[in-house]
């Protein structure tokens, strides 16, 4: 892997060089713009607005946006002397313990490996003390020409630096809660439900959207059809439907 980003962690006096490598990879399904009436390709041009004319990707930079609209002109020399401490230092602010951090705040994960021979025992310490503690790192981190907030954590061994969302860019969710009584033999019939249907192995799951299209795209090419798979419907009486589930997943983890 190619690191992306590389610096120095420091907490307390310790100062540990690493490297940041992208842990992961999204794989999406690309579907191309096209114009609905005769169905022909869409593209996008670069288009200089002074000259009136296409332009190559490479004379296209970036810029700063001024109030009164003029664009200065960013290099990556800019960018490098940017007076940011967190561009290449990542200056633990304090521990806490991993279930304070809201979920909702987790954002890209990135591998940190040591970036020299001399970083490997106090890797080995850092990553082993949060193992042990059940706490992560807060700290703040500038990758890829922007700041973020993020948690030093330990997985199988490793240390993952985990951006996390400011809290400001999580939208309030308004009254989204429902306040409809449940009965007590409700929650006891819906808690047995969930420790019935306990042990999925969330690592042999795989994304199903691209077999699908497939199967959508080569009906329309043939003139064939496809079966829409049936909605499920509302449960009428809810202690029927638990009980139901209930029985469905006994049975099928007998089987």
């Amino acid at each position: 892997m190619k690191a992306i980003w590389s610096g120095t962690i420091t907490f307390g006096l310790v100062a540990l060089p690493v490297r940041l490598y992208t842990a992961t990879e999204e794989h999406h399904v690309r579907l191309r713009e096209i114009h609905t009436a005769d169905a022909s390709r869409v593209r996008h041009r670069r288009v200089c607005e002074v000259e009136d004319r296409e332009i190559p990707y490479e004379e296209v930079g970036r810029g700063w946006e001024m109030p009164d609209g003029r664009l200065v002109p960013l290099t990556d020399d800019d960018l490098e002397r940017l007076p940011l401490a967190t561009r290449h230092v990542v200056d633990m602010m304090g521990f806490v313990p991993s279930q304070d951090v809201d979920p909702i705040l987790y954002s890209k994960p990135y591998y940190v490996g040591s970036g020299a021979p001399a970083a490997d025992r106090p890797y080995a310490l850092l990553v082993e003390a949060l193992a042990r503690t059940g706490y992560v790192g807060v700290c703040k981190i500038a990758v890829r020409s922007r700041e973020r907030l993020a948690v030093l954590r330990p997985r199988h061994g490793l240390l993952i630096c985990q951006s996390l969302l400011w809290p400001e860019e999580v939208r309030d969710p308004g009254d989204l809660t429902s306040s409809a009584p449940v009965t007590d033999r409700e929650l006891q019939l819906a808690e047995v439900l969930v420790r019935e249907l306990t042990g999925i192995e969330v690592g042999e799951l795989h994304d199903e959207y691209r077999h699908a299209l497939e199967e959508l795209v080569s009906a329309k090419v043939s003139g064939g059809e496809i079966a829409a798979p049936p909605e499920p419907e509302p449960a009428v009486d809810l202690m029927a439907a638990l009980e139901a589930s209930v029985r469905t997943a006994r049975a099928a983890q007998r089987d």
